[in-house]
């Protein structure tokens, strides 16, 4: 059975399954009897959805896709904010923003399980994500696992919330989503979610909102029991409008390209318009999630995508960023915003905040950066500012290296840390300024910046057994950053004195002469940040005995044991 992680305390919204062997087994047998039921039962799911009578005024539906109140096609590409656990880090939204969103999806609660958000709070969210041009999702967290956790509230009940905030959210359909409820079902007869989802929609379009309205899966989010893809025609149907959108939740059950693909292009297909409204993609105990395959889809098939989370969660190997700190931004932060199919690559803001106006004229080239605080992973750059006719709205800092560039930070000010560098290494950056309009400046000279080597004897390493049986065993390695600047490109090594072997490991990667095992990171473990940690996960053979080793070197030197 798939089982939940999932962390009820603020800013622990955690939400990845475990996905055993036999799980997954299952799964994709489930998969199998649900598209011969689609075939038989629903043969209309295989067709294109049918165009609605009425369509709102702001965001809707037509032909399957999402698109602005004036036709244009809009892509979400953003990421999640935790403001119901985290009311002062609104200003988060500015920093979001600056890496190039379009869209955040922000978390709100009815007063069910956490504290309701105020209508005056709800519209001080809104009025922040206008004024920093992002698309705004809003979500109702407390109906998570229902069915399963006992906390969690019912969907009708997120729906009287929606409808008690009408005056708030009434006029703002070009700049919202209603999100219903996030994860609005456990694993736990997973069938039971539709009619309550269905009674959830046709009650906000009786109550009079013309929003589009978001519907995320059951089984924590994750449909591996293809419920949600199953019903998502007679779902869809049953809204007047036709403007409605479902939200997959993608983390280890998704750890294959072919289940990403399969379950995205059904949807896209058959013209029922589907995002990723959470993804992660660092391993854990339960899987590795396909990130790559994830982002790569969603931009081949032109649909949104929203990445978990900014900041905050219990566990931070989901944060983007440390302590809401752009400036710690960390290795999923970097693979999110910065890789390939990234947000800063692929992301385009709405043109109701002006994206389509007659502004053409580019902002001047910023000065050449100067850099400064250059540590082993990272160097502080600053440069003399832009100007443009109508006003810079923030500058990208690239890498150049021969003809090629990379992204690697973006700010609204005139002055960065980039971090994630190698030690003892040579880079080169240049900065480029843009306006609201989209249009980008010339680059700026380059400063020349090499790192300096890693300072030795600044880590910890905590090796714990979480599971025995006979011949094998399974492992995980926590290894902390007690320096103060972040350590990239690591190397890790260790002894087993007992003959014990490594088969198979995620978070990084294993080689093994003997009982002499080293250990370097995958792309999601790359950098541990100053006063952070990454894990690595293991699968081991072993004999009669299993002692732990007694000593662990990072890039040569001896870690504290524990």
């Amino acid at each position: 059975m798939l089982l939940p992680t999932v962390s009820p305390t603020p800013g622990a919204a955690v939400r990845r399954t475990r996905k055993s062997p036999l799980s997954a087994l299952l799964a994709r047998l489930a998969a199998l009897v649900a598209l011969v039921v689609l075939g038989a039962l629903c043969p209309g799911a295989a067709q294109a959805a049918e165009e609605p009578g009425t369509q709102a005024a702001g965001l809707h539906i037509s032909n399957g896709r999402l698109v602005e109140g004036n036709g244009n096609d809009f892509v979400m590409r953003g990421v999640n904010h935790a403001h119901t656990w985290y009311p002062n880090e609104l200003g988060s939204l500015a920093d979001i923003k600056a890496q190039g969103a379009n869209t955040v999806r922000v978390v709100l609660a009815d007063g069910h399980r956490w504290t309701a958000n105020t209508a005056s709070d709800v519209a001080d969210v809104i009025a922040q994500c206008k004024a920093n041009r992002l698309i705004c999702v809003l979500e109702v967290h407390d109906t998570t696992g229902y069915g399963e956790d006992s906390a969690a509230g019912t969907l009708d009940q997120a729906a009287d919330y929606w409808i008690g905030l009408k005056d708030v959210l009434a006029g703002q359909e070009n700049y919202i989503v209603i999100n219903i409820g996030n994860e609005p079902w456990g694993n736990t007869d997973p069938a039971g979610w539709t009619a309550p989802t269905i009674a959830a929609i046709q009650k906000l379009r009786n109550a009079g909102f013309e929003h589009t309205i978001m519907v995320d899966a059951p089984n924590w989010g994750q449909d591996w029991q293809q419920v949600m893809r199953t019903s998502a025609q007679s779902v869809y149907a049953a809204d007047t409008t036709g403007n409605l959108i479902f939200s997959i939740h993608m983390y280890s059950v998704f750890d294959t390209a072919a289940e990403i693909t399969d379950y995205l292009n059904a949807f896209v297909s058959s013209k029922l318009p589907i995002l990723i409204g959470e993804f992660g993609g660092p391993a854990d105990q339960w899987g590795d999630p396909d990130e790559d395959t994830m982002m790569a889809t969603a931009e081949q098939l032109d649909i949104g995508y929203l990445a978990w989370s900014w900041s905050g969660n219990t566990d931070p190997i989901l944060d983007l960023v440390l302590n809401f700190d752009p400036a710690q931004m960390t290795s999923w932060g970097q693979r999110i915003f910065n890789g390939a199919n990234g947000i800063a690559q692929t992301a385009k803001e709405a043109t109701v905040f002006g994206g389509g106006s007659s502004d053409t004229q580019a902002p001047t080239a910023p000065g050449a950066p100067t850099a400064s605080a250059v540590t082993a992973t990272s160097a502080n750059l600053s440069w003399t500012a832009s100007t443009d006719n109508v006003g810079v709205a923030g500058y990208d800092v690239v890498r150049v290296s021969g003809g090629t560039e990379t992204k690697v930070a973006a700010s609204t000010a005139n002055s960065v840390t980039v971090t994630g560098l190698t030690a003892n290494t040579a880079y080169s950056f240049a900065v480029y300024a843009r306006d609201a309009a989209g249009n980008r400046s010339a680059r700026s000279a380059a400063v020349s910046v090499t790192t300096a080597d890693t300072p030795a004897g600044s880590c910890s390493v905590g090796y714990r057994v979480v599971g025995e049986w006979q011949g094998g065993f399974q492992g995980e390695i926590a290894i902390r950053n007690t320096g103060t600047s972040a350590v990239s490109g690591w190397k890790l090594a260790f002894t087993f004195a007992n003959g014990q072997t490594v088969s198979n490991m995620w978070g990084g990667t294993a080689a093994q002469s003997g009982g002499s095992v080293t250990v370097t990171p995958a792309s999601y473990t790359q950098t541990i940040p100053a006063g952070g940690s990454v894990t690595v996960g293991f699968i081991g053979s072993k004999g009669a005995t299993n002692a732990a080793p007694t000593a662990f070197t990072l890039n040569g030197a001896a870690c504290v044991n524990g």
